[in-house]
């Protein structure tokens, strides 16, 4: 993804590239059509959040177990701290809630159960029904940016991709924070998170790069997009104007 113009901002999407994750190669799809330019990182490449000096925003993608836990925990608290448009798909929403919990909430062992089974503070677990490549409901809580993304719609059909999520021994405790759920399942699961307080934090487990297409991206993308250009302070046209 190079040659693109520098009037896009840029987003760094923080991962491990991968042809048979399918969100990635669609992503490369929609990335020349996006209002920003955006740059893989391999998360191994974030050892410090030096690492990431110049983005305008941070885009954790679909993909773990990463080679690097720590390459991404890094990169989530820098958005999370500094502001920076961040979004989380997939593994995003898992590393991001494991991310505010070690260090927001102190606690300091949350850990997803791909890089340690054994791990005293599973947080991260396999889900009791595999969501790959299955498309589900999603109840969006009212008033949540989330919601806005939909136009106030109370529900939506999104597709996922994933095999693990949030152990609910831990959900009261996200409840109890200033982590909002703004997304549930049907059975009353959390499916996406967001902080109030931020410009754009959102972590959704249903990857919106799936139901993206050139001509048509999809609105969480769109938003978040719009967010990155703000952060920037690059007007949507002056962005646009760079893709002809």
């Amino acid at each position: 993804m190079t040659g693109i113009a520098q009037a896009r901002p840029r987003v760094a999407l923080v991962g491990n590239r991968n042809d048979h994750t399918p969100a990635h190669p669609r992503l490369e799809a929609i990335a020349p059509h996006l209002p920003v330019q955006v740059e893989w990182v391999a998360s191994q490449n974030v050892t410090s959040p030096a690492d990431l000096a110049g983005y305008d925003g941070i885009w954790v993608i679909p993909g773990s177990p990463y080679a690097s836990k720590d390459g991404v925990l890094t990169a989530i608290k820098l958005a999370r701290e500094t502001g920076i448009p961040y979004l989380g798909t997939c593994g995003g929403f898992q590393h991001a809630l494991i991310e505010y919990m070690r260090n927001v909430l102190g606690i300091t062992g949350a850990d997803d159960v791909q890089y340690d089974p054994d791990t005293p503070t599973p947080v991260i677990i396999p889900l009791v029904c595999c969501l790959k490549g299955q498309q589900a409901s999603l109840h969006l809580g009212d008033g949540s940016r989330l919601s806005g993304v939909y136009a106030g719609a109370e529900q939506a059909t999104e597709t996922f991709h994933c095999q693990y999520g949030l152990n609910p021994d831990f959900a009261e405790t996200i409840e109890r924070s200033d982590l909002v759920v703004s997304g549930w399942d049907s059975e009353g699961a959390p499916r996406a998170i967001e902080l109030a307080d931020h410009p754009f934090f959102i972590g959704t487990l249903f990857q919106p790069e799936l139901s993206s297409e050139p001509g048509a991206v999809h609105p969480l993308i769109e938003a978040y997009t719009d967010a990155v250009l703000q952060h920037a302070g690059v007007p949507r046209a002056a962005a646009l104007s760079a893709l002809v």
